[in-house]
C-alpha cells in the first residue's frame, strides 16, 4: 500500500477541509428548496449502505481493514458488493456529501471529488492490486462485471 491512512480519518481529514472552506471562504453559499431533505436522505443512504456492507463482510468472516488487503480470507462479491466494488467508500462519499449540503458551499463538491481521487490513487488501486495478487482471475473477471464505486 502507498499509504496506510485509515479511511475514516482520511474522511475526517476531508470533512474538516470542508468544514473550513465554507467557514473562511466568502462565496459559493448556495441554498435551495428540499436541501435538508435531500442532505438527510444522503446520511440515511451512507448509514444504510454502511452498515450492510460491513455486516456482509462480518457474515463472511473475512477482514475489514483496508489498510492490510492481504488479511482477507474470501471475495465478497453478493449483495451490495454485485452493484460497487467499493460500497463502504461510497458510504463515507455520500457522508461527505451530505456533510457539503449541510455546509452549503458549492466548492465543497471539489473536496468531495479530491476525496475520490485521492481513494482511487492510495487506497483503492494498491487494494486492488493486491486482491488480483490474491484471487487472480476470480478478482479480474469480478471488475469486470462490477463497477468501482457505483
Amino acid at each position: 500500500m502507498k499509504l496506510k491512512i485509515p479511511p475514516l480519518v482520511v474522511t475526517f481529514a476531508f470533512g474538516l477541509l470542508m468544514y473550513l472552506l465554507a467557514t473562511y471562504l466568502p462565496v459559493g453559499y448556495f441554498d435551495f428548496f428540499g436541501r435538508y431533505y435531500l442532505m438527510y436522505f444522503l446520511f440515511f443512504l451512507a448509514l444504510l449502505i454502511g452498515v450492510v456492507s460491513l455486516v456482509q463482510f462480518f457474515g463472511s468472516k473475512t477482514s475489514i481493514d483496508p489498510r492490510t488487503p492481504t488479511k482477507v480470507s474470501k471475495l465478497v462479491t453478493g449483495g451490495l458488493y454485485q452493484y460497487s466494488r467499493n460500497p463502504m467508500y461510497l458510504a463515507l462519499l455520500l457522508l461527505l456529501l451530505g456533510w457539503g449540503l449541510y455546509l452549503g458551499n458549492a466548492f465543497n463538491t471539489l473536496l468531495a471529488a479530491g476525496f475520490v481521487y485521492y481513494m482511487n490513487t492510495f487506497q483503492i488501486i494498491p487494494e486492488e492490486e493486491a486482491l488480483t495478487n490474491m484471487f487472480g482471475k476470480e478478482y479480474q473477471k469480478y471488475c469486470v462485471m462490477v463497477r468501482r464505486w457505483f
